[in-house]
């Protein structure tokens, strides 16, 4: 379906939620790991980690579930482990596994080893607006514990429901959190161990964000992508490119240039609007058909002479680019170039599947080269 807007201004958010239909988001969550002898146990796994009334069940559901921030204040605390197999429905083909906050996962009875081992990621969900000095302490227990199981893991910490503080609250909050906990980890001669720090809320695009950079990191093809990117929107003309897992709206990758907190949230919210309009107008009178396919394209011109420009990748990956009126006169070239970037990343993950191991390690020599020769010129920069 096609979509095209000439718009004078955007709102400032058009929610996280009712862009998808209750069927398009993600099946229903398995209610105990006890429970889980299927083959999805081996993929790699990202732990929410925490206090009680920390946040993390909200945060799942809003990012993964389309859920309405509003609607999270009537979700139960809690009081099992939770885990979610999303990757049936998105890009991002991982197991969230939900912690309640008053499991003691470090008695010797459980079995942390098993847990860590197969992690990728662990977030550990603090409440800024809460005495969060008995979270710095679960904090250090639960990260040195992994650790010492799995170096490997990518451990994140978000400063979550920041949005009830003022800004020089959240800088010194954010301050205050870093040198305790990095101190602690000091302390304990546990310096390599590398913590990461995101101020989050689920009433805003700062916990899509923060989970962005946490999945991006566990995608070996993240390399590549950039690159591809990079070669793209240089040889089109373009100033930000986004390459989304339109479900989660996480961006799983984008160009080298610095990330602006409102291009991004600009591009979020033409999501939105292409997936509710296509709900509307793109589906058959009995309901049938797909409100995202091959055929799904968008133009919304501002009135700042910015035109934001969204494409299908893949069943679940949408290239939104934001580009200047004049630049966008060149439409046939831009279109050039993205079918060739669209063959190259279909390529790239065709090689990762047939090889079985990490793409992002490998040269890429032969599916990149092929397909980058964006403005007719041959480019061998991979």
């Amino acid at each position: 379906m096609s979509i095209q807007y000439e718009v004078e201004q955007l709102p400032d958010s058009y929610g996280v939620s009712d862009s998808f239909p209750k069927d398009f988001g993600y099946g229903e969550e398995e209610p105990d790991i006890e429970d889980s002898s299927s083959p999805s146990d081996s993929k790699p796994r990202i732990l929410l980690m925490g206090l009680r009334r920390s946040g993390k069940s909200s945060i799942q559901k809003v990012v993964f579930h389309k859920m309405s921030p509003n609607e999270t204040l009537f979700l139960e605390s809690t009081n099992k482990i939770y885990k979610d197999d999303i990757s049936s429905s998105s890009f991002v083909n991982f197991q969230i596994w939900d912690f309640p906050g008053q499991v003691d996962f470090l008695d010797p009875t459980f079995d942390y080893e098993m847990i860590f081992r197969g992690t990728g990621a662990l977030i550990f969900v603090i409440d800024a607006q809460d005495d969060y000095m008995e979270a710095l302490g679960r904090l250090h227990l639960t990260v040195s514990r992994a650790y010492r199981v799995n170096p490997e893991i990518n451990f994140e910490v978000f400063i979550h429901k920041v949005d009830g503080l003022s800004d020089d609250h959240k800088i010194e909050t954010q301050r205050d959190i870093h040198q305790r906990a990095n101190d602690d980890l000091a302390d304990a001669s546990l310096e390599k161990l590398h913590l990461s720090f995101y101020l989050t809320s689920i009433y805003d695009h700062s916990i899509f964000e923060a989970f962005s950079k946490v999945v991006q990191k566990l995608i070996p093809q993240l390399p590549t992508l950039e690159n591809l990117l990079n070669i793209f929107i240089s040889n089109s003309g373009i100033e930000k490119a986004f390459l989304f897992d339109v479900v989660s709206k996480i961006y799983i990758a984008t160009d080298s240039s610095p990330v602006d907190m409102q291009s991004y949230e600009l591009c979020c919210d033409m999501i939105d609007v292409v997936i509710d309009v296509s709900c509307i107008y793109g589906l058959r009178e009995d309901g049938s058909g797909s409100a995202y396919d091959k055929e799904s394209m968008a133009i919304i011109k501002l009135n700042n002479t910015t035109v934001l420009y969204l494409k299908e990748v893949t069943k679940f990956l949408a290239l939104v680019c934001i580009l200047r009126e004049e630049s966008f006169e060149r439409k046939g070239l831009i279109d050039y170039n993205f079918h060739c970037f669209r063959k190259a990343i279909h390529e790239v993950f065709e090689v990762g599947v047939s090889s079985q191991r990490p793409l992002g390690s490998q040269a890429v020599g032969s599916p990149c080269n092929k397909a980058v020769a964006l403005n007719g010129t041959p480019r061998n920069t991979l």
